[in-house]
């Protein structure tokens, strides 16, 4: 009996093989470092009784029909029109990499794992000596937890992205699969697995992350004996006939301090392993980006005075969006013409990068390289080069560009690189506003290697992820980019749960959040400029509304609470955030805790009226029980007239020990809905 075991400080992975496919006997707890690996393989060894087989398939890392396996299996492909059935066979292995081999079919699997601090990074690798035809080829499969009750999906739509979805373990096979060519706002590559009673705070989870930007298929599979098996991978039809095929990783956790565990690993690892920032020594600027201010009407006076403004703010970086290349004055035309247009800027965009420059402002640039409209100089000259049907259904009117081609890549460089190279931009807003019409691996391929080449090429710019705002979020595309819009919303109350909910798996370095205008565009929700402008303020925090909208008062609040975003952005960018479990599900709550314990901010927003009058007290969590923390309510001014009582934290600072605040709580003050409070805290 061979074994492989791999550590990270929560979790213990442990594979066995027999000979064959290796299969995971543990994956759990952390182990001591003595465990007995081979007594580890035998004890897990299951029990068979009537109605079975005479001996029980291993449930492998990838699960095979030909070992009478009743479940889902990990390989489905064909060569000759004939489904292939290999017989694998463990041939050589080392400590990151398993391989088994069916010499006589002359194909073979290579599972590889890695671990990366808080989270072990599995895949899937298959070569054939001839082309085959995959359908289907899950990384590395391991077992549910048994002590589960339910599992956490995440689905969402635009403007409504990262919704967690509970759902009980039940027989049979729970799948997802996103067909939309992206990660996706519909079923994004995300799933926790709490132990029965786990919350926010406590408990045990375990979490994957599959990590790759296209079409994507999950299966949560409770089989016939009660064994329960969870695969990830490419989704089915996302393949070109070939002879070797590679999983995404996929990114493991477990957690025994609940769901934030899992969070804080997967938190750290986008951040500090998986994002290549260009400058990071650089603090995160705060944004300002035109698009809700003019959309697609671009006037060089009109957007100098909105620069002018917005750094008067507090603004660091102003990002030109939509509508400044080809003849683009809606969506219906010019995507693919990426050159100045010359009516909106006769001598180029040099005099507005000039002017925002002496505003104290970088520029970035709105683009949507992989997309091209059918009214455009490209698409005329190119038609061959567009991906699918030529009679298919078009989104925002407009195809998509088969990245898979050399040639197409080569010349989406080629401008995007003459842009950058022709101007002082440090930042690129990368749009993708059309699903594809099929799932394509290559197609996700051929964008990672265009911009691996513009990074490569300009490695001070920084890459923002957006498609059509949170469609293609997850650590496949983040290996390449720096930032993503996490919504197309800028509805505060929207984003509140939004960003609550996407902590699970995203740090708030690399989202983007805007205080968007008074009336939002997408929901046409009125929300008072404080809860706007501290929503913002929880992640990547930027403007995009119009600045000429804005009152004295606003203007104010907008400008203390950028100064203290700024501020604080130091130890913010390295912050856990950890999602608070609050008795009252109208307040959605989380508590941002600096990597060394020092220092914390608690956002406690109030997004319904609550059942209750009297608010219950919130606890805080992950602090030292022992410690004397200051905390304070720092927009006690804005506590509303009905609020007419006197607790503690409206009349100035309070010391209290880690142990109340996570015992007892922080009693907080009455306040309307759609408000948010929020506290500081210094450990003394």
């Amino acid at each position: 009996m061979r074994t492989w075991r791999f550590d990270t400080p929560a979790q213990t992975l442990v594979l066995a093989s027999d000979g064959g496919v290796p299969w995971a006997v543990h994956w759990g707890a952390r182990l001591p470092d003595d465990e007995d690996l081979q007594a580890l393989a035998r004890a897990d060894r299951p029990d068979v009784t009537g109605g079975m087989i005479d001996a029980l398939p291993p449930l492998t890392l990838c699960p095979l029909a030909r070992d009478s396996f009743p479940g889902q299996p990990g390989l489905v492909a064909w060569r000759d029109g004939a489904l292939l059935h290999p017989h694998l066979r463990l041939t050589e292995a080392d400590a990151a990499h398993i391989t088994v081999r069916d010499e006589g079919l002359g194909v073979g699997l290579r599972f590889v794992f890695a671990v990366e601090g808080d989270v072990i990074a599995a895949r899937t690798v298959l070569e054939a000596d001839v082309p085959v035809m995959l359908h289907w080829l899950a990384a590395p499969v391991l077992p549910a937890p048994q002590q589960a009750e339910r599992l956490i999906g995440v689905s969402g739509r635009w403007c409504g992205e990262f919704q967690l979805d509970e759902l009980p373990w039940t027989p049979g096979i729970h799948e997802r699969e996103a067909r939309g060519g992206r990660s996706g706002h519909d079923y994004p590559p995300f799933a926790i697995f709490p132990e029965t009673g786990a919350t926010n705070t406590s408990g045990t989870a375990f979490a994957m992350h599959y990590a790759w930007s296209g079409g994507h298929r999950m299966l949560a599979e409770e089989l016939p004996d009660g064994r329960r098996q969870i695969q990830w991978g490419h989704a089915s039809g996302s393949y070109r006939e070939g002879t070797r095929f590679e999983t995404a990783p996929l990114l493991l956790c477990r957690s025994d301090e609940g769901l934030n565990g899992c969070a804080i690993a997967f938190q750290r690892h986008i951040r500090d392993r998986v994002v290549d920032w260009p400058a990071p020594e650089r603090p995160r600027p705060v944004h300002y980006n035109c698009w809700e201010a003019v959309y697609f009407d671009h006037d060089l006076a009109v957007l100098k005075d909105i620069a002018a403004r917005a750094a008067a703010l507090g603004a660091e970086r102003f990002v030109l969006d939509d509508g400044w290349f080809g003849r683009r004055d809606d969506d219906t035309s010019s995507l693919g013409d990426w050159q100045v247009d010359r009516r909106k800027y006769p001598d180029g965009l040099t005099p507005l990068i000039a002017h925002v420059q002496g505003m104290g402002m970088s520029f970035g640039l709105w683009v949507e390289p992989e997309m091209v409209n059918l009214d455009s100089d490209l698409a005329r000259a190119h038609p061959d080069w567009i991906l699918g049907p030529a009679d298919q259904v078009e989104g925002r009117h407009q195809r998509v560009l088969d990245l898979s081609r050399e040639d197409v890549r080569a010349h989406l460089f080629g401008c995007i690189d003459a842009i950058l190279r022709d101007h002082d931009i440090d930042y690129l807003k990368w749009d993708h506003n059309r699903l594809l019409p099929m799932p394509d691996a290559a197609q996700t391929d051929g964008v990672y290697r265009l911009l691996d080449q513009l990074r490569q090429a300009h490695p001070q710019v920084e890459i923002e992820s957006c498609a059509s705002g949170g469609g293609r979020i997850d650590a496949g595309i983040l290996r390449h980019t720096q930032r993503v819009w996490l919504s197309d919303s800028n509805d505060a109350l929207e984003r509140l749960r939004i960003q609550h909910d996407a902590a699970l798996f995203l740090p708030g370095a690399i989202t983007g959040s805007h205080v968007g205008p008074r009336r939002c565009h997408t929901s046409g929700r009125v929300l008072d400029i404080r809860f706007r402008a501290w929503v913002a303020a929880q992640r990547h925090f930027g403007m995009e509304m119009d600045p000429r909208e804005l009152t004295e008062d606003e203007a104010a609040v907008l400008t203390r609470v950028t100064a203290w975003w700024k501020s604080n952005r130091g130890w913010l960018f390295s912050a856990d955030i950890l999602r608070l479990d609050s008795t009252d599900p109208a307040v959605i709550a989380e508590e941002q805790l600096a990597r060394d314990g020092t220092r914390f901010v608690v956002f406690a927003g109030r997004a319904a009226a609550s059942a209750r009058i009297v608010p219950r007290p919130l606890r805080l969590t992950r602090l030292d029980p022992s410690a004397r923390y200051r905390v304070e309510l720092i927009n006690r001014a804005d506590a509303p007239h009905l609020s007419r009582g006197h607790p503690a934290l409206k009349e100035g600072p309070l010391t209290l020990s880690g142990t109340y605040l996570m015992d007892h709580g922080l009693t907080l003050p009455w306040s309307f809905p759609e408000t948010i409070w929020v506290i500081e805290g210094e450990r003394l």
